[in-house]
């Protein structure tokens, strides 16, 4: 896939990087900056009720913007796609208001699973907290899959929402939510996807997988940091409370009563990020032109050039092994710190990822700190991957 040119990240001064750290955020092509510089210069004015061509200007572009996601995305209507900061937001804000509907008793159950994001357990602990549910986890596998039969226990007519991801984030597996979906709805369940991992590197049709709720993150996806989007379907979403007051989320306000605005704006409390929203709709686009199918054939072929590469260092344990994964892949030594191999590979001008990826729960359940983490997007190369291993291989030299 010969996209790197679009990419001015990659045409600067050499040594340029070798930049394996796409699951954390992804660089920008040139399309998404000449966005944000076109809108600032030719469109930049606050979106709704402005009387004047500019702010008229804004808005449509806006609202376009929101067409398009909920396209990409294959929702049913625009009024469903929430703009928000990011997945994060997306998750605190389906949490937030089921905590203030009232509607859960002491007793009710959420499900998450061992490798979640803690973006993805947080708010779940703070809705238990705050109404007496309870969070039950779903454990992993010995060889670190999602535990079905695990699943379909926990399961009952007590579960009120299952909130998993689509693709762990420190893992690299994706989750068999097809299955989970359809389960999780036979008992009356809601079920909502984390699709950080998932929005740059597969197809998503919310529709076709059947999920009530599904949040990701711009940065991931070519975008601006600070965007992302949250769908729901509208009939829950209507049933749900506002999150946050103020302006745009109102449809008229009193000291004694205030009504609310309809979807979606009733979850937009003032101003957007206009220009962010606008450019997340083009870096999306941008993946649409070039095909969804077609970046994944590229990036398996270069995960599975990684894997091999990988599975020849004895030092090197692949988590999850190296076959049914998606674009990164986490790696530990029991004898090398993740910390010192990724130092070490930055100084070799390779970027990585070492750390607890957010994932303090699962990392503690291997009985690790953290792991090393390579992730590929649609503009890495064979070359990237071959120097990166060769890197890896004098960094574990060194180690010894």
């Amino acid at each position: 896939m010969n996209v790197r040119s679009d990419f001015p990240f990659f045409r600067q001064s050499p040594p340029v990087p070798v930049y394996l750290d796409n699951a954390a955020t992804t660089q920008k092509p040139e399309c998404v900056l000449r966005a944000i510089r076109d809108f600032y210069e030719t469109t930049n004015a606050n979106v709704h009720r402005g009387a004047h061509r500019t702010s008229r200007a804004a808005t449509e572009a806006h609202e376009q913007a929101r067409a398009s996601v909920a396209s990409f995305i294959g929702a049913a209507s625009p009024s469903e796609i929430i703009f928000t900061s990011g997945t994060t937001e997306g998750i605190n804000l389906v949490a937030q208001t089921l905590t203030y509907a009232g509607t859960l008793s002491a007793g009710d159950e959420i499900i998450v699973s061992t490798d979640s994001h803690h973006s993805n357990i947080v708010p779940w602990q703070l809705l238990c907290e705050r109404t007496g549910a309870v969070l039950r986890v779903v454990p992993l596998t010995e060889d670190l899959r999602f535990d079905g039969e695990a699943y379909g226990k926990m399961l009952g007519e007590r579960t009120v929402m299952v909130a998993v991801p689509m693709v762990s984030n420190a893992l690299g597996l994706r989750l068999p939510v097809e299955e989970i979906i359809e389960r999780a709805h036979s008992v009356g369940a809601r079920v909502l996807l984390d699709a950080a991992q998932a929005v740059a590197h597969e197809p998503l049709d919310v529709q076709k997988m059947g999920c009530d709720f599904l949040a990701f993150s711009g940065h991931k996806v070519f975008a601006p940091t600070g965007t992302g989007v949250l769908w729901g379907r509208a009939e829950l979403l209507d049933a749900l409370p506002p999150w946050k007051g103020g302006g745009e989320m109102i449809s008229s306000v009193t000291f004694a009563k205030t009504t609310y605005n309809q979807l979606p704006f009733k979850y937009e409390a003032g101003t957007p990020h206009i220009c962010g929203n606008i450019v997340l709709a083009e870096a999306l686009r941008y993946v649409r032109d070039l095909g969804l199918p077609a970046i994944r054939a590229h990036e398996q072929d270069l995960v599975e050039r990684l894997c091999a590469g990988l599975a020849g260092m004895p030092e090197i344990r692949i988590l999850g092994g190296a076959g049914g994964r998606t674009s990164l892949v986490s790696v530990h030594s029991p004898n090398v710190h993740h910390y010192d191999l990724g130092m070490l590979l930055d100084q070799m001008n390779v970027a990585v990822r070492t750390g607890h990826h957010c994932c303090q729960p699962l990392m503690q359940s291997l009985g690790i700190t953290g792991t090393t983490r390579y992730s590929v997007a649609l503009y890495n190369t064979e070359q990237d991957i071959d120097v990166a291993l060769e890197a890896t291989r004098r960094a574990l030299d060194m180690l010894r």
